[in-house]
């Protein structure tokens, strides 16, 4: 058990580094760590909704993975102020790339190619277009809000914490039984007590938004955040696994970390836009 526990922290210390370096390392590195987080998150899902029984589910999944990254990609551009030569180059690509998927699946033969498609159109919406309302909320009038990104993910992180002790501690009455029995009301209701004083905590230093604006933010947060990781686990009893992948020691895979990050980011990415106007 201590083992377990060593392996966890040590994944958890190496993962918040390397957020942080990518996320105050500038624009570029805020970019490029997103694109991998986003690439990884597509890759697990289409892993977990795809037969994977043949090389061509292999290269189905590339597929799915660069067509969920057009949205994050289109965006970036957009917000980063790139020359409009390259914003009508990526829109020029989005709609090839989208009928290519349905060219692939003429071609591969396959039983199901119609449920294919539709996993990797989903895959874009459930994923890539959550990271692509991000870059909304980092880059706006030609500045970067990192602060705000980062404290985004602190909530999140918050709010799962306190969920996880207090329904260690008090839980008694099933939050969602038939989709995840150990999860508790009394779970969510410390899970919204904890990110609420965090939030309070965070706004005397990321000032870019006000102490009600992270109120309200900590309160979608809790609502839609462990609304997300119920979706991610309904997927997973769907098909009878544990985690969404292997690559985070003793914390599973990266859509089990981000999987309410990237369920509350719709939600919080117009709230956001509406304060900002």
């Amino acid at each position: 058990m201590q083992e377990g526990l060593a392996k966890r922290a040590g994944t958890g210390v190496i993962f918040v580094l390397v957020m942080l370096f990518g996320l105050y390392g500038g624009r570029y590195s805020f970019v490029a760590l997103f694109t991998v987080v986003t690439s990884l998150c597509l890759w697990e899902f289409l892993s977990l909704c795809l037969h994977n029984e043949s090389k061509i589910d292999f290269y189905r999944k590339i597929i799915g993975v660069v067509f969920g990254m057009l949205p994050f990609a289109l965006v970036s551009i957009l917000q980063l102020q790139t020359s409009s030569d390259y914003i009508k180059l990526g829109i020029v690509v989005l709609f090839p790339i989208i009928f290519l998927t349905f060219i692939f699946e003429l071609f591969a033969d396959s039983k199901r190619p119609f449920l294919n498609i539709a996993i990797l159109i989903l895959g874009a919406i459930y994923i890539g277009t959550p990271f692509s309302l991000l870059c909304y909320i980092a880059f706006y009038e030609e500045y970067f809000y990192a602060n705000t990104v980062f404290g985004l993910l602190v909530l999140t992180w918050a709010n799962d914490t306190g969920a996880y002790l207090a329904g260690s501690k008090f839980g008694k009455h099933k939050l969602f039984p038939r989709i995840s029995p150990k999860k508790s009301w009394e779970g969510a209701i410390g899970g919204f007590i904890v990110t609420l004083l965090i939030a309070w905590l965070i706004s005397y230093y990321f000032r870019e938004l006000n102490w009600w604006n992270w109120t309200v933010i900590a309160m979608i947060v809790s609502v839609f955040g462990p609304l997300g990781d119920l979706v991610e686990s309904m997927l997973k009893r769907s098909i009878d696994v544990k985690d969404s992948g292997n690559l985070l020691p003793g914390h599973g895979g990266f859509l089990d970390r981000f999987d309410a990050f990237i369920f509350m980011m719709p939600y919080v990415a117009a709230y956001i836009i509406w304060v900002r106007g």
